[in-house]
């Protein structure tokens, strides 16, 4: 009998996927995923369960009229048939596995609320009642542990009524432990063959120690460089404590982003580890740290995984990425915090196979001041839980620290620092002198014309529009190029005046470059004068990390000014109350931006001020978590705000962007590689200045939300666009 049921239709070697075939093998690679969190049974059991309505002979003959038609599994009303709900009906009652039963009801279309739960079940025990019974009949001939009691297979911190955080955060990952088995066992029937596992992160230590010596002998010897050296040995050491959260507390230009690869392989190796997962805000940063780990570990164990990477396009040594960013299989994995987040946060199987990957992995989040305030709560809640409830350990790297530990969401955790006095390495590695502009505030003019007497200069402003307008000042007191970065520009517009930004740098050419604050975290830039527009104290002391950044000149300059014609509601918009504490902290006759005691201070107060834990997006995640809201959690948690529109823009090669346009716009819809190969030739505008181009025709609407530019695109600062709010995009 086990031969006439069917799980998938014939592949391309004629051959079908029995049913009991694929329970069976999606149950024991999701054991083996869930075994890494102390839930293999759990896991293995959901997945056993997941497909065993497609026993029913409605579900075995609606496949076989797909087959013979091509498409979906219909009834002959052209009615979808579900196969869930025998699965769910199994979970809730014979498993007695409560909402983890969610997992089986969510496995194609994701994970929904709990009150679905009772829907499918009064559905189990009314209009399909009879189509349940008969596949449940059928299948349990065949695979009798369908019938098993498993209420055992949940660990006792994963038992709802109890640690609800913990228990919502094990059903995301039994669920993507089930979706990537799932996947798996499918693509093993239509491919012919199994993926093989990617080797873990521990067998990578000796590849590391070896390249990083290589790596180093190659630099060009900087004065900074024992003090790397002695970071890097403290890190190391820190490596062999237990597992848990790490704060990285180090200075701009210590060597943070190595350290962080050498305390990730090590501490893999002393506990058994399987991946690093590291996390960096923005993409430019993220670009640059997977260039350094591919040198580290090699090009064969590093994926890196974020829109701008064209994953169709890779040269034939890199295609394995193209499997293994489905669901992070890689020893290494380098990725954008948005995307680390909002897959965790997600509820869709394509974004969540991978959730299950962050267990038994050290997880570094470099640049850790920028996650928004607004989502510490849950991000908090889940690094706590990974670490003490599933096998991980997360390090997080800043050189403005965030006081985490100073939240209730933190209370009673032991933090375990990798370098032991921060305070003696901050002096050791002070290269710059600040000098405030600020009473009386400056114009961008006379910032310009300070501007235009030194050599090489760079200036980070708080708006896009600021930006604009203090690079025009500078065009009009300066000879030589000024260059410019912002949003407004193509994404490849964007790493091309970078490339030229760090070649003159190279050269000890003269450069001098305006842009908005997307440059002042994690980018290998080294200027000897650096002016920052007043702004929070991280982003004042992060914008002194560019300045001087390898210890070559006795002291850099930063020079923070306060303009008077800047775009303050824009700065409001984007800093909030931050930027009063920071007001009442740092400036003329305050502390230092680095200076860690008032830095300490500012962020307690900062979080103080907002009520973080009781009190805006963040807590009300925590409370759609604890009710078992997913669809209301992926809705709500956002890492960057929804008020930004993609605008093709007329830059760069038109064959290649026309090709590219015509593809997305077919009739029968554009292929994944297409939106990722596009990122070059795309800038961004505030939804209420895009809304502003359509309706005064400087735009169209293209695709979706994304628009195409019909303005004027300048060779310098790209879309130039009039705000008449006197409002501006901060980046």
């Amino acid at each position: 009998m086990s031969g006439e049921l069917w799980a998938h239709s014939v592949n391309g070697f004629g051959d079908r996927h029995c049913l009991v075939d694929h329970l069976r093998g999606t149950a024991s690679l999701a054991r083996t995923y869930g075994s890494v969190f102390r839930a293999g049974r759990l896991a293995e059991g959901l997945a056993l369960l997941h497909d065993v309505g497609k026993g029913a002979c409605a579900w075995q003959e609606g496949l076989a009229r797909a087959e013979a038609g091509g498409g979906r599994v219909f009834d002959p009303s052209g009615a979808s048939i579900d196969h869930k709900i025998a699965g769910v009906l199994l979970a809730a009652r014979k498993a007695r596995l409560g909402p983890y039963a969610l997992a089986v009801l969510g496995h194609h279309g994701g994970l929904p609320e709990r009150r679905a739960l009772k829907d499918a079940l009064a559905r189990a025990d009314g209009a399909d009642q009879a189509r349940v019974q008969e596949a449940i009949r059928v299948v349990a001939e065949l695979v009798p542990e369908i019938l098993d009691d498993r209420s055992s297979a949940v660990p006792q911190w994963g038992k709802s009524s109890e640690h609800v955080h913990v228990a919502e955060l094990l059903l995301r990952m039994v669920f993507s432990a089930l979706v990537d088995a799932d996947f798996l066992d499918t693509e093993t029937h239509f491919m012919g063959y199994l993926r093989p596992e990617a080797p873990r992160l521990s067998s990578l230590a000796e590849v590391f120690r070896s390249a990083r010596e290589e790596y180093l002998s190659g630099r060009e010897v900087a004065p900074v460089d024992e003090i790397r050296e002695d970071v890097y040995r403290q890190v190391i050491g820190a490596a062999a404590q237990p597992l848990g959260i790490f704060p990285f507390p180090a200075p701009t230009g210590a060597g943070k982003t190595i350290a962080a690869g050498g305390f990730a392989v090590e501490h893999a190796a002393r506990h058994g580890l399987r991946r690093v997962i590291v996390a960096v805000p923005y993409m430019s940063i993220t670009e640059q740290n997977a260039q350094v780990y591919r040198r580290l570990f090699g090009d064969d164990h590093v994926l890196e995984h974020h829109s701008g990477i064209d994953m169709g396009s890779l040269p034939p040594s890199r295609r394995w990425q193209r499997l293994a960013a489905e669901n992070w299989d890689a020893p290494v994995v380098v990725t954008t915090t948005v995307r680390l987040f909002e897959s965790l946060f997600s509820r869709k199987p394509a974004a969540m196979r991978k959730v299950h990957r962050l267990a038994g992995s050290v997880i570094v989040l470099d640049e850790v001041q920028s996650l928004p305030d607004t989502m510490l709560l849950p991000i908090l809640s889940a690094l706590r839980d990974l670490t003490e409830h599933f096998g991980s350990s997360v390090l997080l790297a800043s050189a403005t620290q965030p006081e985490f530990f100073a939240l209730e969401v933190f209370a009673g955790l032991d933090p375990r620092p990798v370098v032991a006095e921060p305070k003696p390495l901050f002096r050791r590695l002070a290269r710059v002198r600040y000098e405030w502009r600020c009473d009386p505030k400056p114009t961008l003019a006379q910032v310009a014309t300070e501007m235009a007497s030194e050599s090489s200069v760079l200036a980070i402003v708080n708006t896009t529009g600021d930006a604009a307008a203090l690079h025009r000042e500078m065009e009009a007191v300066t000879d030589g190029p000024v260059l410019h970065l912002s949003t407004r520009m193509a994404g490849g517009h964007r790493r091309e005046v970078l490339r030229k930004v760090r070649a003159r740098l190279d050269k000890g050419l003269p450069v001098a470059a305006v842009s908005t604050q997307l440059i002042e975290a994690g980018v290998d830039l080294d200027f000897p004068v650096v002016f920052r527009a007043y702004a929070v104290a991280e982003a004042m002391q992060q914008a002194a990390g560019r300045c001087n950044r390898n210890g070559r000149l006795k002291q850099g300059r930063v020079v923070i000014f306060d303009p008077a014609d800047a775009s303050a509601a824009g700065a409001r918009r984007v800093y909030g109350a931050a930027l009063d504490t920071t007001r009442a902290c740092f400036g003329p006759g305050l502390a230092l931006p680095d200076d860690l005691d008032a830095l300490s201070a500012y962020y307690r107060a900062r979080y103080a001020l907002k009520n973080l834990e009781e009190s805006g997006p963040g807590a009300d995640i925590q409370r759609d978590r604890a009710a078992f809201d997913f669809p209301a959690v992926a809705l709500k948690f956002k890492l960057i705000d929804e008020f930004t529109v993609p605008v093709l823009v007329p830059y760069g090669d038109g064959t290649e962007r026309e090709q590219l346009r015509a593809l997305l716009l077919r009739p029968t819809g554009a292929e994944p590689w297409v939106f990722r190969r596009i990122q070059p030739y795309l800038a961004a505008l505030p939804k209420r200045l895009a809304d502003k181009a359509l309706q005064e025709g400087m735009a169209a609407p293209l695709l979706g939300d994304l628009v195409e530019w019909h303005g004027a695109y300048d060779a310098c600062r790209g879309i130039e666009f009039t705000d008449p709010v006197g409002e501006d995009f901060v980046w």
